[in-house]
C-alpha cells in the first residue's frame, strides 16, 4: 500500500469559490455561458456524456433493471412529505459510476455492484474503453455497490490503475467489526500493490480534489473536477432529498452529519454552478445547474 498524501488543494478549492462568487457583471455572465454544460449526448443504452465547460464525463448506468429506492429506506421522512411528493411506489434512482478522461488519464469513479448483470464493462466498451485502460480509479466509499466491480472472483478487474481511498475511510473499515469489513478488506489486499491513501484537501492526478463528504459513512469523498462534482451517495432518493435535504436514507452511517453535509454541498454546487454527478441519482445520473 502507498501511503502518500498528494499535494493540498484545499486553497485552490476556497479560492476557486471566492473568485467565482466575487466577479460580477459581464465578466460573470461570459463566465456563466462558457461553463454551461452542453446536452447530454447518448453513446449507448445506459451512457451518457456531457460537457461541463472543460471537462467531459461519462455516465455508465450499472444497473440492468429500473432501479426505485423503497419508501421505507427513508424511515426518519414523514407520511406526509412522500404524499405530497408522490413517492409512496419509490425514490427513482440508479447504481451509477463515472468516467473522465484527460490528456494522459482515464479516471473511473467507483465501479457498482459487480453483479452478473452489471453493464459497467459493456458501457465502457461502447466509450472504446475496456477496464485495462483505466489508470486512476477514486473511490467515494467502500460500500458493496461502489467497490464490487474491482474483482471478478478472485481477479484484479482493472489491473492498471492506481486506486485512491481516503484514509479515513480505509482506516474505518479496517477497523470495523466481522463481516461487515469483510468485502472491503478483501478487495483493499488485492490491489494492495497500487492502493494510495488521501486526506481530505488533497489534489489528486488529473487535478481532481477530495472534498469531505462524510456522514454516509466516516471517510464518504466527493471529487470536483473543474465545473463537475461527483458526489458518491450524498443522496439516495434525490426527488426527496433535494427538497429536503434533512431527511437520510437508513444506509447512512451518522444521520446528523450526513444531513450536514447534504447541506453543505448543495448550496457549494449550487453558488458555484456545478454539474453534480450522483452514484444513485436517477439515470442519466447528472443534477445539471438550475
Amino acid at each position: 500500500m502507498k501511503n502518500n498524501y498528494l499535494k493540498k488543494g484545499a486553497g485552490l478549492l476556497l479560492a476557486s469559490a471566492f473568485l467565482l462568487s466575487a466577479c460580477g457583471g459581464n465578466a460573470q455572465k461570459k463566465q456563466e455561458n462558457e461553463t454551461q454544460p452542453a446536452p447530454v449526448t447518448a453513446a449507448a443504452s445506459g451512457v451518457q456524456t456531457l460537457q461541463a465547460g472543460n471537462v467531459t464525463i461519462t455516465w455508465i448506468q450499472d444497473n440492468a433493471e429500473d432501479k426505485l429506492m423503497p419508501r421505507s429506506l427513508f424511515s426518519d421522512a414523514p407520511d406526509s412529505i412522500i404524499n405530497q411528493l408522490s413517492l409512496q411506489a419509490g425514490i427513482p434512482s440508479s447504481v451509477s459510476t463515472f468516467v473522465i478522461k484527460t490528456d494522459s488519464l482515464r479516471i473511473l469513479f467507483d465501479t457498482g455492484l459487480g453483479a452478473p448483470d452489471s453493464r459497467l464493462a459493456e458501457g465502457l466498451e461502447s466509450t472504446g474503453m475496456t477496464p485495462n485502460d483505466i489508470d486512476c480509479l477514486y473511490l467515494t466509499h467502500l460500500h458493496g455497490d461502489h467497490i464490487g466491480g474491482m474483482l471478478k472472483g478472485d481477479s484484479i478487474v482493472f489491473p492498471n490503475a492506481e486506486v485512491y481511498v481516503s484514509k479515513t475511510e480505509y482506516d474505518a473499515w479496517m477497523n470495523m467489526p466481522g463481516q461487515q469489513k469483510a468485502q472491503a478488506m478483501r478487495t483493499m489486499e488485492k490491489y494492495k500493490n497500487h492502493l494510495h491513501l488521501f486526506e481530505f484537501g488533497d489534489t489528486l492526478p488529473g487535478n481532481v480534489i477530495a472534498i469531505d463528504a462524510t456522514g454516509h459513512t466516516p471517510g464518504h469523498t466527493a471529487f470536483q473536477v473543474g465545473k463537475v462534482l461527483v458526489a458518491g451517495d450524498l443522496m439516495h432518493g434525490a426527488a426527496l432529498q433535494k427538497p429536503h435535504p434533512e431527511y437520510c436514507a437508513n444506509y447512512d452511517m451518522d444521520k446528523k452529519k450526513a444531513a450536514e453535509t447534504r447541506v453543505r454541498i448543495l448550496n457549494y454546487v449550487q453558488e458555484n454552478k456545478l454539474v453534480m454527478a450522483g452514484m444513485h441519482l436517477p439515470a442519466p445520473a447528472f443534477l445539471q445547474p438550475e
